[in-house]
């Protein structure tokens, strides 16, 4: 798609991004969001019903709604993989989510026990694992870089990249500025807001201003320090984790996901001015006491352990959470 600024000569300086040499997911179909991708994935496909896990932002059974396409929700399993009671019948397809980017093992065992053609990846949580082996792959760069919106879609389907591109990136850009200029709390308000504009799910294209941050990431560097501080967490925390972590499988992760039962740590994370997402609330309306899902809502911490951090910040963390569970 043609770029008009490039033809332009002189005038005033734009923002000085350097040009990434190793870019991820390059031949990816780009839109302004992950759930515009599935939504474009799914107008091409037309799945009778799709199967969705009961652990998941009710942004994306929204998209099936939208369509007017069956939406059918699965139990996860201790290794958060399918539960084994879950069958999907010929014209279904069924979604998987690669949990804060440590479900890489689990997406290989769903490839031999479906048929792959029915299976879509959703890699929102695990930009740095590769594609799964299905019909199609999901990502949401903007929850690892500086970007004010963004999705991407690899699928042997023929899906179409948009013609008509986001035009709402710049308004979108707020809270990237304030957390540069001032402290994460004066932007709060104004990421809820681009969050919120971002909800229609009609795929258009990402817009210029957003192709052009994501091709100035330096993605080797992002995958090797969140690597780095991912395992950093886990030599600390291991021993109070239940989630099945193997480290060896897992490589750029969202977070470190902590699943401890213990009272007030969040709260006392957040005193300390240490901000830590609970995903996601509207799961309670979906699941039963003492189901996994539950536990994951009520006990799991997703600890950051991304590029902007290193053992410093990492050990105020650690300190934080231990002194308050000595406490429990």
């Amino acid at each position: 798609m043609l770029n008009t600024n490039q033809d332009a000569i002189g005038g005033y300086l734009e923002l000085e991004l350097p040009q990434a040499v190793h870019q991820l997911h390059r031949d990816a179909i780009k839109f302004q969001s992950a759930r515009a991708a599935l939504h474009a994935l799914l107008l091409a496909g037309r799945p009778k019903r799709v199967w969705l896990p009961k652990y998941i932002c009710n942004a994306i059974p929204e998209v099936l709604f939208t369509l007017d396409i069956e939406c059918c929700f699965y139990d996860l399993d201790p290794q958060m993989g399918v539960a084994a009671s879950v069958n999907i019948a010929d014209n279904d397809w069924l979604l998987h989510v690669n949990y804060f980017g440590i479900c890489g093992q689990q997406q290989q065992l769903l490839a031999s026990r479906f048929d792959p053609s029915q299976l879509i990846f959703d890699h929102s949580q695990a930009y740095f694992s590769p594609p799964g082996n299905g019909l199609a792959t999901i990502y949401s760069p903007r929850k690892f870089f500086g970007m004010p919106d963004g999705g991407l879609l690899l699928t042997s389907l023929a899906v179409a990249e948009p013609e008509q591109l986001d035009t709402h990136s710049l308004t979108r850009c707020a809270h990237l500025l304030a957390r540069l200029h001032s402290v994460p709390e004066a932007g709060y308000a104004a990421f809820q807001q681009a969050e919120r504009t971002l909800s229609d799910s009609r795929p258009l294209g990402m817009s210029p201003l957003s192709r052009r941050l994501l091709d100035s990431i330096d993605g080797e560097t992002v995958r090797h320090r969140r690597n780095s501080n991912f395992q950093f967490l886990h030599s600390r925390l291991k021993h109070l984790n239940r989630l099945p972590i193997e480290p060896k499988n897992i490589d750029g992760p969202l977070c470190y996901p902590l699943l401890c039962s213990a009272t007030g740590v969040r709260e006392t994370l957040l005193a300390k001015r240490i901000f830590v997402p609970s995903y996601w609330p509207e799961v309670a309306e979906r699941t039963v006491a003492g189901s996994i899902e539950q536990d994951l809502l009520a006990n799991c911490l997703p600890l950051p352990c991304d590029q902007r951090y290193d053992q410093t910040e990492l050990l105020r963390v650690v300190d934080t959470l231990l002194d308050q569970l000595r406490e429990n």
